[in-house]
């Protein structure tokens, strides 16, 4: 006979639930269809008077300062984008260059449509919190129009009694400015190159033209000074040329404003394997072996065709760094990063095949070749397929990593595993039955009959689940650390296949 959980064991909902706010708006360039259509656009405006142009621009700043934090230095930004489509040595008043930027601007809703699969990790900063008490930031999944996805931010707090607040989100959302001069490793962006098929004499002719660190500007001075322009014949040297670009506009680094609040902050896709969106970032404290931390996140990239896992890197929230992943094993989603070496390696979560959950190491942050099978679905709720939510968490029983299970009807409900602490592919611990399923409440949505998460955080011997609901908000629930390990040891005991 087999045992039931203990009655003690369940997610305790708790609140608060975030829901899609529409009026947190970005500014954001908009672009007309075609090049000659914005041509025109410029040249129309071109036809106003000084004072129409007054007129005009006092009226747009009027409608929208109070929505933004910076109106004028956005349209002005804007128009050194655009005014290509001007005559050379066009004079322009400010008031007409500011009104050009505004009509090739728009606001955006990043999270007009959905707010959910919540990531959580402790606050770099946790100076004047009450005793017991611990500040997190929450990351969450934001789709707005055209169902494109962005990583937008929440502060919080778990006091002593685990209740959790949360800060209210500044009313002005902002994105990030690209690092003009952002350098890059030769070496890392060779084996990268090499690793995606893109190795031939004109790339190693490029690579030997730069120095060790070398940043965008530069490469794009080398590839012009290969004299390739002119000879558009060489169609092998031109396939290489575009894909040392597309990895070079791949891998680069952002900055917010450093008085920015956390929950202004938005990280809109902008490279171009991430077109369609940035989705599910799992979120992790990486703790190196020189005893300082980084924050790690695996998301996935989506360019409306390809999807990809890639990996985002603060210290603090402000300043970003997007990497490419490279080797056989990049594909598929649901990559979850381990919050320390082991054995003198990165270990990583994933599920390539849509099915199982699997497990892989490397030597590199970068690489991962030999992913291998480490969990696949047993009870009839997963038995669709399993994965991974969120990176494990170190306890003194094991690594504790969240579940996800889909079952009949694709009805997706949490669960939870341990690993062995010092060898990872040893399954110690697995739940038999759900420890939490969407409930009447949450069962509608984008998607419906859904909870999930992309990670949990423990505050003392509770474990806090952000998770989202049938992907259209957020909330939180909370379960006893003690209760999850000892209903995990019934099972290990009485399942010895586990």
């Amino acid at each position: 006979m087999i045992p039931s959980l203990p009655t003690s064991l369940h997610a305790r909902r708790t609140g608060p639930t975030l829901y899609p706010d529409r009026s947190r708006v970005l500014l954001r360039p908009f672009r007309p269809a075609t090049d000659d259509i914005a041509r025109r656009v410029v040249e129309r405006i071109m036809t106003l008077t000084e004072a129409q142009v007054a007129a005009l621009l006092e009226k747009l700043l009027g409608e929208f300062s109070d929505r933004h934090a910076n109106v004028r230095g956005i349209f002005a930004r804007r128009f050194e984008q655009i005014k290509l489509y001007l005559e050379p040595g066009t004079l322009l008043s400010t008031e007409r260059q500011l009104l050009i930027g505004g009509y090739f601007t728009h606001e955006y809703s990043p999270e007009s449509a959905a707010l959910f699969n919540p990531s959580i990790v402790p606050h770099p900063d946790q100076g004047g919190q009450p005793k017991d008490a611990l500040r997190f930031i929450l990351s969450l999944r934001a789709t707005g129009e055209g169902h494109i996805s962005s990583i937008s931010f929440r502060e919080g707090r778990v006091s002593a009694q685990q209740r959790i607040t949360l800060v209210p989100p500044v009313p002005f959302a902002i994105e990030p400015e690209r690092v003009p001069n952002a350098a890059y490793v030769k070496g890392l962006f060779a084996n990268k190159l090499q690793e995606a098929g893109v190795q031939n004499d004109f790339c190693r002719r490029v690579l030997d033209m730069l120095h060790e660190d070398f940043t965008l500007k530069e490469l794009h001075a080398v590839i012009f000074a290969s004299g390739l322009t002119e000879v558009t014949s060489d169609a092998t040297a031109a396939r290489a040329a575009r894909g040392i670009l597309l990895l070079a506009e791949s891998n680069y680094e952002v900055d917010f404003a450093s008085g920015s609040q956390i929950s202004q902050r938005v990280i809109f896709p902008s490279a171009p394997s991430q077109s369609n969106g940035i989705e599910d970032a799992r979120f992790v404290r990486f703790l190196k072996e020189d005893g300082s931390a980084t924050y790690y996140a695996t998301y996935t990239a989506y360019d409306g065709k390809i999807i990809l896992p890639q990996l985002l890197e603060t210290a603090d929230f402000i300043h970003f760094k997007f990497s490419t992943l490279n080797g056989p094993a990049i594909s598929n989603k649901g990559m979850a990063l381990f919050p320390r070496k082991i054995n003198g390696q990165f270990v990583m979560l994933s599920r390539q095949d849509d099915e199982n959950i699997l497990l892989m190491y490397s030597d590199n942050l970068h690489f991962w070749q030999l992913p291998k099978v480490l969990l696949a679905p047993l009870q009839p709720w997963e038995f669709i397929k399993l994965g991974n939510c969120g990176s494990p968490i170190e306890t003194e029983a094991g690594w504790l990593v969240l579940s996800h299970g889909v079952g009949a009807m694709r009805k997706y409900c949490l669960g939870a595993f341990l690993l062995d602490l010092s060898d990872p592919s040893r399954v110690i611990g697995r739940l038999r039955e759900p420890l939490l399923c969407p409930n009447e409440s949450e069962r509608d949505g984008y998607v419906p009959n859904v909870v999930y998460t992309c990670g949990a955080l423990l505050h003392g011997r509770e474990l806090i689940i952000p998770y989202a609901m049938s992907d259209s908000a957020t909330s939180f629930a909370i379960v006893s650390l003690d209760n999850l390990l000892a209903a995990m040891e019934q099972v290990v005991m009485t399942t010895p296949t586990q």
